[in-house]
């Protein structure tokens, strides 16, 4: 991750890399190619990866087009913060250009009201890409709403620059706060208003949890961004925000080079109220968008998120069932799959699995999990070398 690549370097700072740092970032990102990543990521949208500029970025991609592997990034710009949403996309664009490799836009969408519509640009620029013989691709999943940290929402970059205790430091001087406050009011419209953030993790207070922040600043008789900013006081709020219009989803999921993710963590049981995405993604693809509402066809949705990220990734024999490939087989029942974790009920199991294998063994047997632990860390290896896993159990379970 170039973010944690950075951060190893230079800290929170908020300026250029000198060109001895940059060797040492570069280093550090052939270190990890060489241990078996298969690219390298970013997030220039979040601290610290917002303080880097695309000379840094492609310095950094050229080592891991050195070993074979691909840049995937979370884009500088999913709205109009800074840039703009197409500027980002061209941005990945120019990367995979000049490090000639392939590029991903991660997490692919037209975040806020600001942008609705803007898919269709998205995707004349990934086609003309294409066109022009590079490998762009994207994932996507498929909800409206978002999840990320409040202060990535609402707050400005050079706020967090430095870290939380110079964060905390700024909200204490009087003339930096009203320059956050004027950038939160900005950046709260953009995310659609205060209605449409709803908290999902909160540990310092986890009665705010499934809470909007309407309502928190209605129960604590404030403003939005005076709840925001003692909230930030108080530690990071998780958040779901909603945030995207449905054509835009529709749109740039019916395309041939977008992925299926979930972008989801692993929730602990019944804590907090976590993105359904977690729970809910894949299912939710099959059922809503190809069988309900045939925005793709049964066959491409499975294609998005087996052997499409499969092909993307490099990662060799896996993404297909064919001879000589690992057993990793997901068995449901068509008629009853669908996810029915809710923003609001997020913990529940989607309904339809009746066997899954991993690397050949049965971790789900007639809808109920074995507690068999047969996944494997996945490395990079270059093509005609040994396989590229580690982990227990046999070499190779087909």
């Amino acid at each position: 991750p170039h973010g944690a690549v950075r951060r190893e370097v230079l800290g929170m700072a908020d300026r250029a890399p000198s060109p001895g740092e940059l060797d040492r970032m570069r280093a550090l990102v052939r270190r990890g190619m060489d241990e078996g990543a298969f690219g390298l990521s970013s997030g220039p949208f979040y601290a610290p990866g917002s303080y880097s500029d695309t000379e840094e970025l492609v310095a950094l991609a050229e080592v891991a087009a050195e070993r074979g592997g691909v840049y995937t990034s979370h884009v500088r710009d999913e709205s109009n913060y800074t840039i703009g949403v197409v500027a980002a996309l061209d941005e990945v664009i120019r990367i995979a250009r000049e490090a000639e490799l392939p590029g991903i836009h991660t997490h692919i969408k037209a975040l806020g009201p600001p942008v609705w519509g803007f898919s269709l640009a998205l995707v004349r620029r990934i086609e003309r890409a294409r066109d022009d013989g590079l490998e762009i691709y994207a994932d996507q999943y498929p909800y409206p709403a978002s999840a990320t940290g409040l202060e990535a929402a609402l707050l400005p970059r050079w706020a967090q620059a430095g870290g939380r205790d110079s964060l905390l430091a700024r909200l204490d001087r009087p003339a930096e706060l009203e320059r956050i406050r004027a950038a939160m009011v900005e950046n709260l419209a953009r995310r659609g208003g205060a209605d449409r953030i709803q908290f999902r993790r909160f540990e310092p207070d986890p009665s705010i949890e499934g809470e909007t922040l309407a309502q928190i600043a209605e129960q604590r008789a404030t403003t939005a961004i005076e709840a925001a900013i003692a909230l930030f006081r108080q530690g990071s709020p998780g958040i779901v925000s909603f945030n995207m219009h449905e054509d835009d989803v529709r749109t740039l999921m019916d395309q041939p080079w977008t992925m299926t993710s979930s972008d989801g963590g692993l929730p602990e049981w019944q804590v907090g109220v976590p993105h359904p995405r977690s729970y809910g993604a894949f299912p939710r693809k099959i059922r809503r968008y190809a069988l309900e509402e045939g925005v793709v066809e049964l066959e491409a949705a499975i294609r998005s998120m087996t052997s499409l990220p499969a092909a993307v990734f490099r990662i060799r024999d896996r993404g297909r069932i064919e001879a000589g490939s690992y057993a990793d087989v997901v068995v449901f029942d068509l008629q009853r799959l669908r996810d029915v974790a809710t923003f609001t009920e997020p913990h529940q199991l989607s309904r339809g699995m009746v066997h899954v294998f991993v690397n050949g063994e049965g971790v789900v047997r007639d809808g109920t999990f074995t507690d068999e632990r047969a996944g494997r860390v996945l490395r990079r290896t270059p093509p005609g070398s040994a396989s590229g896993e580690m982990g227990p159990g046999p070499e190779r379970s087909r």
